[in-house]
Parts: C-alpha cells; structure tokens; sequence
C-alpha cells in the first residue's frame, strides 16, 4: 500500500510542474523628451555618444562615413537615390534646360512684358520624409 502512495504522489507533481507558458506583456515605446533648442553639430556628436557608449571621435567617423555613402550614391554618374530606411530618401532630379523668351507678361507688373533668360540643364537633389518620420512628426 505504501508503493501505491509513493506512485500516486509522483504523478501529482508532475501534472503540478507542467504550467502553460504565460506571454509576457510587451513593453510600452520608451517615451522621449522633447528637445526645446537646435542642437549644433558638436551637440549631435556628444548626445550619440553618451546614449550610445561610443567614443566621439567614432560617432564622428560614422557620420563621415554616412556622408560619404550619400556623396557615392548621388554624384554624377551614379545610382542617383539613397535611402536612410524608415527615415528618408535622398535623389536627383533632372531637370532640363529652358530657352529664353521673349514678351511674357509680367505676374507682378500687369500689362508689362518681359524677357526670360535662357536656364542650363541642371541636377537637383530632393529629400522625402519616410513612414518613420512622418509618424514621429
């Protein structure tokens, strides 16, 4: 009878060990203060730094390395488009030469005529906000 027991008190811790996985609740966004003045370029460096644990002479050669990147991606003769994902996107837009003209009227002077110069080709560079920035905006 006491082998009965022993068994029996065997089965009941282990049906009381065996627990369903409880999903744990997911951490809400860490909220960030707002920054209520322009930070300078030196300020940016030494805000990164100390969030990050990065000296700054690294976070300096980061950025230059990013601004290389951007440079390698829109100089001529390039793909002409990088994408700082979730952030932004940098590209070129051609835009072609425009002949002189002459007798156009002028918006700010009704009645007058006026002459138009002649404008080269010439490349642009626009910068579009992401999803990311726009919802952070």
């Amino acid at each position: 009878m006491a082998a009965k027991k022993a068994i029996a008190k065997k089965t009941v811790t282990k049906a009381k060990t065996k627990t369903k996985a409880v999903a744990k609740p997911v951490a809400a966004p860490k909220k960030l203060p707002a920054i209520k003045e322009k930070y300078t370029k030196s300020a940016i460096i030494a805000e990164i730094s100390a969030n990050a644990d990065l000296s700054k002479k690294q976070v300096t050669a980061v950025f230059q390395e990013l601004n290389d990147l951007i440079a390698r991606h829109v100089k001529k003769g390039a793909v002409g488009e990088f994408t700082l994902p979730g952030l932004l996107k940098i590209k070129t837009v051609k835009k072609p030469a425009s002949k002189a003209r002459k007798g156009v009227p002028n918006p700010f002077r009704p009645g007058e005529v006026m002459n138009v110069a002649a404008k080269p080709a010439s490349t642009k560079v626009k910068v579009l906000p992401l999803k990311g920035l726009k919802e952070l905006a």
